[in-house]
């Protein structure tokens, strides 16, 4: 069981990427049939959700409100100058779980997994680590 490592780029500041297809790729060909996806992302300024794909604008609400949560700039002291990309990816989190059945992710009809982005534009890494069970 070794561990998968995804290439993300991303081509904005923030940015929500829907990578589910991606996943179900690296889970087809891992050949798990039934078990379970863990999705990390092992960075600071970057997070992983499992959100609404079907309606482009739920994303965009999403990063309009998670941005009137926590604004770029708002008196923070960390000297990197990105200190609500860090909150941010802390409140969204860096991991997620799906199960497998059948070979395929089980999400929800709407589901999609995003990577979300709080410090870019960069190339990023996701690690998938796919267990059988």
């Amino acid at each position: 069981m070794k561990t998968i490592r995804l290439s993300v780029k991303t081509s904005a500041h923030t940015q929500m990427l829907d990578i589910t297809g991606l996943v179900q790729d690296a889970v087809t060909k891992s050949g798990v049939k039934n078990g379970i996806c863990t999705i990390f992302v092992p960075h600071t300024t970057a997070a992983v959700t499992i959100n609404e794909n079907a309606d482009p604008d739920v994303v965009r609400d999403f990063m309009m409100e998670i941005n009137k949560i926590v604004p770029w700039e708002d008196g923070y002291r960390h000297m990197e100058g990105n200190s609500a990309a860090h909150l941010k990816s802390s409140m969204i989190g860096f991991s997620e779980q799906v199960i497998i059945e059948d070979g395929l992710l089980m999400l929800g009809t709407w589901q999609g997994i995003y990577f979300c982005e709080y410090d870019g534009a960069r190339s990023r890494k996701v690690l998938l680590k796919i267990m059988e069970g």
